[in-house]
């Protein structure tokens, strides 16, 4: 079991900047592919980014890239999502998830092992 707790989330305006932070516990963090997905209102939960297990690879939406950084530190068992230039279509629930396919494998939601509880952004306007 792998256990993920997300944190950051809140309330911004368009233009600012989030950072969203992971905490894992249980099974070797090393091991797994990490990522976010999102989901807005009324929408499927769609894929943000992922980080290899070395952290040497990176893979984004192109609804995000150029915007958001994904990143991991495997000696304090954490991944981060760093937000730039927030839009209003960024508002969703964010999730952190764990996989143990590669960094491509890991944009579908049936490639995910495990789920954090999520951590709502809301971006005015």
């Amino acid at each position: 079991q792998v256990q993920l707790v997300e944190s950051g989330g809140g309330l911004v305006q368009a233009g600012d900047s989030l950072r969203l932070s992971c905490a894992a516990s249980g099974r070797t963090f090393s091991g797994y592919t990490m990522g976010w997905f999102r989901q807005a209102p009324g929408k499927e939960r769609e894929f943000v980014a992922a980080i290899s297990r070395s952290g040497g690879s990176t893979y984004y939406a192109d609804s995000v890239q150029g915007r958001f950084t994904i990143s991991r530190d495997n000696a304090k068992i954490t991944i981060d999502l760093q937000m730039n230039s927030l839009k209003p279509e960024d508002t969703a629930v964010y999730y952190c998830a764990a996989s143990v396919m590669g960094v491509a494998g890991m944009t579908r939601k049936s490639a995910v092992d495990y789920w954090g509880q999520g951590t709502q952004v809301t971006v005015s306007s």
